[in-house]
């Protein structure tokens, strides 16, 4: 019986060894992340294990998971002390081994199994780690099992359970390369460069969209979990740059970009313009809708103005709804009303039968982007690109803020921007046209400029964006009434980038 887990253990101590730490914050909204060494330790992972053992039997699931891991180096001694807890929870646990989330998702359909957990830190740096988790495929973790999951684990609930065991599964990679190429040919000659930075994708994309008949140029797909170059993560600046860099010097139709356990992607035009996620989502949605008139979509409110007012969405009839930021909140909605496709301005791209299975999966999104050109044979990429209607949009800019105190911030600016709409005050010297709360607060002005502030559900930051349909000057004052009223608050740090 392992001990109740601690906050503050030190580590280089006789307790750290014999004692879970677990720090409370690492569980988020929907996943759970922590700097390995100093927020959770082998045994705080082995008692999390456990503690999810114990809510897959209190939720009534059959008691079976599929296992991987990303590719970091502490990576699988993660995944062995969450499968030892596991196992002591009466588990069935089925390792894939090294994967990419949507492997791990993929493999809970190919062999049957309900649950998953996928020991992945995502895009975060090195040192971080984390676990995605579900107990019902395509749907992961949200805010109430996350919630009781912490519940389990932090005041020791969890007990052994008979019935535990381990089997790894061999062949999945190319069970899922296989099921994702089966069906696809690309017509067209595209020169494709594949950029993994590094990361695990590089074992997997690359492979997979040479299956497809276009040319594959590899960009740091050699596995290298120190990743010198940059963060294997789209939205890096650094990664962004060297995207842009080599589409420039191979005379590339399209960049492809991986992040860390390749559930999202980011786009890189011929031309060496980065296309946000939202954008590239209202291309696909123009695309996919054109193919099945009245499609329903769903996207986050960080996401682009362009989905309601797009006139060739509004022509095909496409139905949009914003709402949460988050892969399990958009992946969840996106179930509920049986969108075709769901999209995030993060990379998370989601998308239903026929396209997929519902959950996020980047190399299906880029697999997507090539069918798009596929069935453009006379326009380009950025041709498409500078099809849409302008605006001026902001990069994710993500100030810092700490865990304990960032969901505080957070409400007294909702507060704030609240008081001022019912009190009929102005945003950029303009009537406020509306205030949406569904996720922090996105406040929009009467010529369509909007700006939004969140709290980051997985780092210890706030999440600002601003777009402007009419100008880039309104932007940038959409933006400097947001900073002006976060700079009221001390706690507030700096920004990671801003415009």
């Amino acid at each position: 019986m392992l001990p109740r887990p601690r906050h503050d253990l030190e580590a280089n101590t006789f307790e750290y060894e014999v004692t879970p730490l677990v720090k409370p914050t690492g569980f988020r909204e929907y996943d759970a992340r922590w700097r390995f060494g100093p927020e959770i330790n082998l045994l705080g992972v082995q008692a999390l294990g456990l503690g999810l053992g114990a809510l897959i039997r209190e939720m009534g699931k059959e008691p079976r998971i599929v296992v991987g891991h990303d590719f970091r180096s502490y990576s699988a001694s993660i995944k062995q002390a969450l499968t030892v807890g596991l196992m002591s929870a009466g588990i069935e646990v089925n390792d894939i081994g090294l994967a990419l989330s949507p492997v791990a998702y993929y493999a809970q359909f190919a062999l049957d199994i309900p649950c998953v957990a996928m020991v992945t830190a995502s895009h975060n740096e090195n040192g971080w780690t984390g676990v995605k988790m579900g107990v019902e495929a395509p749907l992961t973790f949200g805010p109430e099992e996350m919630g009781r999951l912490k519940e389990i684990v932090l005041n020791g609930e969890a007990r052994p359970h008979s019935g535990g065991g381990y089997r790894f599964v061999e062949g999945v990679r190319e069970r899922y390369i296989a099921d994702l190429t089966h069906d696809v040919k690309i017509q067209r000659k595209l020169k494709v460069i594949v950029a993994c930075g590094n990361g695990t994708a590089g074992a997997f994309a690359p492979e997979a969209f040479s299956r497809l008949g276009v040319e594959v140029i590899p960009m740091d797909c050699e596995l290298d979990h120190a990743f010198p170059k940059y963060n294997p993560n789209p939205e890096d600046l650094e990664m962004l740059r060297a995207m842009k860099k080599a589409v420039r010097e191979k005379g590339a139709d399209v960049v492809l970009g991986f992040d860390g356990d390749g559930d999202r992607c980011g786009v890189v035009d011929d031309e060496g313009e980065e296309i946000f996620a939202d954008k590239i989502g209202v291309l696909l949605a123009r695309d996919l809708s054109s193919l099945n008139p009245g499609a329903q979509f769903v996207v986050d409110v960080k996401s682009t103005g362009l989905f309601v007012t797009d006139p060739v969405l509004q022509k095909n009839g496409a139905k949009v709804e914003y709402w949460k930021t988050g892969h399990s909140y958009i992946k969840r909605r996106s179930h509920e009303v049986g969108a075709l496709a769901g999209f995030e301005k993060s990379g998370h791209f989601f998308f239903s039968k026929p396209f997929g299975r519902g959950y996020d999966d980047g190399l299906v999104a880029g697999i997507a982007v090539l069918k798009m050109l596929d069935r453009n044979p006379g326009k380009s990429l950025s041709d498409l690109r500078k099809s849409l209607p302008k605006t001026w949009q902001s990069p994710t800019m993500s100030p810092h803020c700490a865990d304990e105190r960032k969901y505080d911030v957070v409400a007294a600016v909702v507060k704030t921007f609240e008081q001022r709409a019912r009190q009929a005050g102005e945003i950029i010297g303009q009537k406020i046209r509306d205030v949406v709360t569904v996720n922090g607060v996105r406040i929009t002005a009467e010529d369509g400029t909007w700006g939004l502030i969140r709290a980051s559900s997985n780092k210890p930051e706030l999440v600002v964006v601003v777009e402007s349909p009419t100008s880039e000057t309104n932007m940038k004052k959409m933006f400097e009434e947001l900073d002006s009223e976060l700079r009221k608050h001390p706690e507030v740090g700096e920004y990671n980038q801003t415009i």
